[in-house]
């Protein structure tokens, strides 16, 4: 009898067809990712949906143990479910899931033990270490706003210090040190996630070097000098265009020294007449023996 039973698909009680319930519950979760996944439910021929709900600490304690659909498995046909949108909480959380198939439905699988989004895996960001120029760029991946990024580089040499930065930016490019020439430099990183206070492992250091550039800098050296040169040079060149344009077209008559006016007119005048009132003098001074001798 028993073996008989084992090889219906499904139970009729109540006069209700009840399905197998899913079975196998587990959640992966990887920074902070959470995927609820199960065994399928197989009925030869039909096409079996399932539907997700959850009951955190608030629903449990506080709404009298309601039960909360999932967000985006309400139903669904694969035998997985996201549920990162539907954990918001360091909290434990039931899981459920029950399978449908048109007026049959199966009992409630419940997750056992609860999920707590803390027991997430967590694993540090593919990483890309590049130099631009002299410059030591790192550029991380983006695993969402709830990640922050310990990012630690230093010169590969003995007795180097170690330098770390927070990044919080993801998927741009962060410049992390002006690197020597000839020098070799290192970077590795760790994830953050504040909701939970845990850290990733570091990641494999990656390091580059930059080659001892001397003919860019050479050439840098050169190009500044030239800007300074032409920093002085033109500005005198237009003075000194200026200067023979103003001669060509409007040039300066220089009149002989028996013309030129070295007083002013007034003072010409003043000279004038002390000239004149000298000579005057002078005559009188010569005329007046003839007049004695008349």
């Amino acid at each position: 009898m028993w073996f008989f039973y084992t090889l219906i698909p499904c139970l009729l009680i109540d006069g209700v067809a009840i399905l197998p319930a899913p079975q196998n519950l587990s959640v992966q979760s990887t920074n902070m990712k959470h995927l609820l996944t199960w065994s399928p439910v197989t009925v030869p021929g039909e096409i079996i949906y399932y539907f997700v709900e959850y009951q955190g600490e608030y629903e449990s304690l506080y709404m009298s143990h309601i039960w909360i659909p999932s967000s985006w498995c309400s139903p669904t046909k694969g035998p997985e479910c996201d549920i990162t949108d539907d954990i918001t909480a360091t909290v434990p959380y039931n899981l459920r899931v029950r399978a449908t198939q048109g007026s049959e439905t199966s009992a409630w699988s419940t997750l056992k033990p609860p999920f707590n989004r803390n027991s997430t895996i967590l694993t540090p960001p593919g990483m890309d270490v590049t130099k631009d120029g002299f410059h030591l760029v790192i550029k991380l991946e983006d695993l969402g706003s709830q990640f922050e990024f310990l990012v630690a580089y230093w010169r590969r040499e003995p007795g180097a210090k170690e330098h770390v930065k927070v990044v919080r930016s993801r998927g741009i490019p962060v410049h992390l040190e002006t690197m020597e020439p000839g020098a070799a430099y290192c970077v590795k990183v760790q994830t953050f996630v504040k909701a939970i206070g845990r850290h990733s492992p570091f990641s494999q250091a990656e390091c580059v070097k930059v080659q001892g550039e001397t003919l860019p800098l050479a050439l840098a050296l050169f190009g500044f000098v030239g800007f300074m040169l032409i920093l002085v040079v033109v500005p005198l060149s237009i003075w000194k265009m200026g200067r023979l344009l103003r001669h060509s077209c409007c040039p300066v008559v220089v009149l002989p020294d028996t013309l030129k006016i070295n007083n002013s007119p007034q003072k010409l005048i003043s000279c004038r007449r002390e000239e004149v009132e000298a000579c005057a003098t002078a005559m009188l001074s010569s005329e007046e023996p003839f007049r004695t001798w008349i």
